[in-house]
């Protein structure tokens, strides 16, 4: 592993990836965003991470079923225990991430099944009515006679990447070669090495594929005008294709205009909803908390899906006996992962001071890190998050749904049979996704993902009109 030793700490060292090439250096020093933990990288030579707009994108003709079948073989390399590339990688983002070792090594490893052929094929023909749009012109013709090419073209894109989850660099990867894009890929401070990783598993491949010649991965601290004005404009790039928070989203809105474009796959908060026929019998309640906690703790709830605020239909009785059931699933899942983070201090306070309320809320667990459960009658007023579940008692469900916006992404509902019931408010409300308790992570493929369908979004639609057929 390459270290700077500037002080008695090492530095870990976060390589650049350019068109093909590893950029490696120590010029610049950062600092991790959960952790603090010191990263160096070269700099940014913004000569070559932009593509000149008067040449055609790399992949712009290769054959899609080409690109597939490179995006396969990549994921077998990924998978295998002696990929050096993905190892080093692990190596390092266990001193700059949140997360424990094994956790990162299953996330990345595990991205890798979705660099299947099947899954691949289903991703697109589920984005695109007619997939040869981005192979081909495609002729049209409309019921007036006047014929037109429509194509999917290859589009120039900005992907600005979440810090939570390094499995997203797996697909932001595979779907930018899947619309023949020309890439760049703004890394996390948290995960500025996975991307790198898999390109480069890529270029031993192939150094000279198209895919490999596409790809750019670098980092620099969001919000850096210095180089944000500098890349963040249309003659550069077409679109941003944004992962993150607030702060992430706020960065790059200032910069749109016409031309230069974001979708944004916006932060969102996930729930969960237990209806009163979770406490049918033990075995009911068993099977709710369990399902619930599920969610809860996908990626020891840093991701968007995890579930932080579970709406149960029942007394104050009832719904202590599920959140004590909740509570010790919760804390066995953690210790299974080795996640022993303690909860940073504001949210401890937090806590400290409301456990002091008894008539209002109940506390399950300990502000370690281990894991805690707290009800309420309300949600409470701080982000759940580390291992922390809010569980909220309502009369009924229809009282949950106040608590719906357009922020909440997925909701886990229990009983199945209810859902139907609730699926068009809850779409009303803002919800973009609602599926059965415990199943928040798996999603059925080529779905919806924040209510798009994100490779028709990141196209350029691009028609060329030809006329009235000669009569």
């Amino acid at each position: 592993m390459s270290v700077t030793d500037t002080t008695a700490v090492a530095t870990v060292s976060a390589p650049f990836f350019l068109g093909g090439e590893l950029v490696e250096g120590d010029d610049v020093s950062h600092r991790s965003r959960d952790l603090g933990v010191t990263f160096t990288t070269p700099q940014i030579p913004m000569d070559r991470v932009v593509f000149p707009r008067s040449e055609v994108p790399p992949l712009l003709n290769v054959p899609l079923a080409e690109i597939i079948d490179f995006l396969v073989e990549t994921g077998d390399r990924i998978r295998d225990p002696s990929n050096p590339f993905v190892q080093d990688c692990i190596d390092r983002m266990a001193s700059t991430h949140v997360l424990p070792r094994p956790v990162l090594d299953a996330q990345v490893r595990g991205a890798a099944g979705f660099l299947d052929k099947r899954v691949l094929r289903a991703v697109v023909e589920q984005n695109f009515p007619d997939p040869r749009a981005l192979d081909e012109w495609v002729p049209k013709q409309d019921f007036t006679g006047r014929r037109s090419f429509v194509r999917a073209f290859a589009p120039r894109l900005i992907h600005v990447l979440p810090g939570n989850s390094p499995g997203v660099a797996v697909k932001s990867i595979a779907q930018g070669a899947m619309v023949k894009a020309v890439n760049l890929f703004k890394m996390s401070s948290s995960d500025p090495f996975t991307t790198v990783a898999i390109l480069r598993t890529m270029a031993e491949i192939d150094p000279d594929h198209a895919v490999v010649k596409s790809m750019s991965a670098i980092y620099w601290r969001g919000g850096d005008d210095a180089v944000e004005a500098v890349l963040y404009r249309p003659q550069y790039f077409d679109k941003i294709v944004a992962w993150g928070g607030g702060d992430a989203i706020d960065n790059v809105i200032k910069y749109l205009g016409p031309g230069f474009q974001l979708v944004s796959f916006d932060p969102k908060t996930s729930i969960s909803m237990v209806g009163k026929e979770a406490f049918v019998s033990d075995e009911t309640l068993d099977l709710a908390a369990e399902l619930a906690a599920t969610d809860v703790m996908i990626l020891n709830q840093e991701a968007c899906v995890a579930s932080r605020f579970i709406h149960v239909e029942a007394d104050r009785d009832d719904a202590d006996r599920f959140c004590e059931r909740l509570h010790a699933r919760i804390v066995d899942k953690a210790a299974a992962s080795g996640d022993k983070r303690p909860l940073d201090l504001d949210l401890r306070e937090q806590i400290d001071s409301l456990m002091m309320l008894d008539d209002e809320f109940g506390v399950w667990g300990r502000t370690d890190g281990s894991g805690m459960v707290i009800r309420s009658d309300e949600p409470v007023d701080f982000h759940p998050i580390n291992k922390i579940a809010n569980v909220i008692r309502v009369d009924s469900l229809d009282d949950a749904m106040k608590y719906i916006n357009v922020a909440t992404q997925t909701v886990g509902f229990y009983p199945f049979g209810r859902i139907a019931d609730y699926r068009d408010r809850l779409a009303g409300g803002g919800v973009q996704r609602v599926v059965h308790l415990g199943e928040a992570g798996p999603s059925t493929i080529g779905n919806p993902h924040d209510a798009m369908y994100p490779l028709h979004r990141f196209v350029h639609w691009m028609a060329h009109e030809d006329g009235v057929e000669p009569g």
